[in-house]
């Protein structure tokens, strides 16, 4: 098992329902490309899918191809997003990457994509 930029897919069992799949991921790693130290986050993935959901074995082969890249947190958090994006083409989807302090410094970095013409369903309040 090595890492790997592909990113393999399944069909939704369930595309005519809108629900979220909620992943988190706490040990994605990159480099700063500044002084090539690793930087340390853990990545909230959000989504509604559409046709295609993401197969989880190649996420994590996926996620973990970015360990030995240099990459700023704005930058490397807008990539991944736009490649799930382009992997699954979900209705919506929410990448959020907290980082470990560095400096004294926390970052999160919050990216989303919404699909043209959907609309999150209403949401129901129960007493």
């Amino acid at each position: 098992m090595l890492p790997n930029k592909n990113l393999d897919t399944f069909f939704n069992p369930n595309s005519d329902r809108d629900y979220t799949i909620h992943i988190r991921i706490p040990e994605f790693t990159c480099l700063c490309p500044k002084t090539g130290q690793p930087d340390f986050a853990t990545l909230f993935l959000d989504y509604v899918p559409d046709q295609r959901c993401l197969e989880l074995k190649s996420l994590k082969l996926y996620l973990w191809s970015y360990r030995n890249e240099g990459a700023f947190h704005e930058a490397v958090t807008n990539q991944i997003l736009n490649e799930l994006v382009q992997a699954c083409a979900p209705r919506f989807m929410r990448l959020r990457a907290e980082f470990n302090v560095r400096g004294g410094i926390y970052t999160t970095v919050v990216v989303e994509h919404l699909n043209a013409g959907w609309k999150p369903p209403l949401s129901v309040t129960l007493p």
